[in-house]
């Protein structure tokens, strides 16, 4: 069973301590790969699986890291990780990857990532370091899929690339929302998220 703290690592990063919603961080690829839901998917993914591999491996080398090169050493390990993620994206997911295109190198400079290694796993056990990245990650995974839920439903009238909404609606007049495919649009949703979030977590702020 988990402990209450290690609870509220894993768990805290999904509501109160959003990375996204609450630290405002990774805003940029929530507003570049949400155009559609499977790119904002494979890409909550992607930063899952980095965030949390990252946490264990700086946080198993945290004594023996020299403080003055600690900046460098996380860059590096996140370096391998985002090539091995790109590289496993391009051999089974070309057509995917291709949609993500710069922004899976991105994740290098990616906030959430940084922050993470360096306010957490350089100072805690690699089980919570570990949890810690899920959390985090699975954080930001659930904005991005709010936001390309709404983006490609609205813009497309598809989720996950099938048509959603019958063609008889086309034929009575509806228009799909091409404002919803604009970067400029998924920067209102992520405020009004942000704005609801905060509303409804009055008590706990």
């Amino acid at each position: 069973m988990l402990s209450q703290k290690t609870k509220e690592t894993l768990l805290g990063p999904l509501n109160v301590n959003n990375p996204v919603v609450v630290q405002v961080l990774g805003i940029c690829s929530a507003l570049a790969v949400t155009v559609q839901l499977k790119p904002a998917l494979v890409m909550g993914i992607a930063v899952t699986i980095i965030v949390a591999l990252s946490n264990v491996i700086i946080s198993l080398l945290r004594n023996t890291i020299p403080m003055r090169i600690r900046i460098i050493v996380q860059l590096v390990v996140v370096a391998a990780l985002v090539t091995l993620v790109s590289e496993v994206l391009k051999a089974f997911a070309y057509d995917v990857a291709m949609q993500l295109s710069v922004y899976i190198g991105l994740i290098i400079t990616n906030c959430i990532l940084m922050g993470r290694l360096e306010a957490f796993a350089m100072t805690n056990k690699p089980w919570d370091s570990l949890l810690d990245g899920l959390g985090n990650g699975f954080g930001y995974a659930i904005i991005l899929i709010i936001v390309a839920f709404f983006r490609e439903l609205l813009g497309s009238g598809s989720l996950l690339g099938y048509q959603v909404i019958p063609d008889s609606w086309y034929a009575a007049g509806y228009e799909n929302c091409g404002m919803m495919m604009m970067p400029a649009m998924a920067l209102i949703l992520v405020g009004c998220i942000i704005w609801a979030h905060r509303s409804l977590n009055k008590e706990e702020k």
